[in-house]
C-alpha cells in the first residue's frame, strides 16, 4: 500500500492555519487568562477546519476530505500557539 502524500498541499494547510490562528490571537490578546483564551482560539480554529474538510468531502465531487490536511491544520495551530506564547507575547 503506498500513501501518495502532496507535500505542498500539507505545507499550506500548516502555513494557513498558522496565520490564522496567530491572526485570531493578535486579535484577542487578552491579558487576564491568556491561555484559557489561546485554548479557545486554537479549539475553534481545529474544529473550523474538520468542518471544512467534511464538506469538502461532502458537498463536491472534485474535492475529498483528507486526514492528512488535519494533521496538517493541527500542526500549523500548535506551531502558532508556541510562537506566540514564546516570541509575540514577550513584546
Amino acid at each position: 500500500m503506498q500513501i501518495d502524500v502532496q507535500v505542498s498541499d500539507k505545507i499550506l494547510h500548516t502555513v494557513g492555519y498558522f496565520m490564522l490562528t496567530i491572526s485570531w490571537l493578535m486579535a484577542y490578546n487578552v491579558k487576564s487568562n491568556p491561555m484559557k483564551l489561546s485554548l479557545l482560539i486554537a479549539s475553534a480554529v481545529f474544529i473550523y477546519g474538520i468542518i471544512i474538510e467534511i464538506l469538502q468531502g461532502a458537498l463536491t465531487d472534485y474535492r475529498q476530505a483528507d486526514l492528512y490536511d488535519v494533521f496538517a491544520n493541527f500542526s500549523g495551530i500548535a506551531v502558532a500557539i508556541m510562537f506566540f506564547a514564546l516570541v509575540l507575547k514577550k513584546n
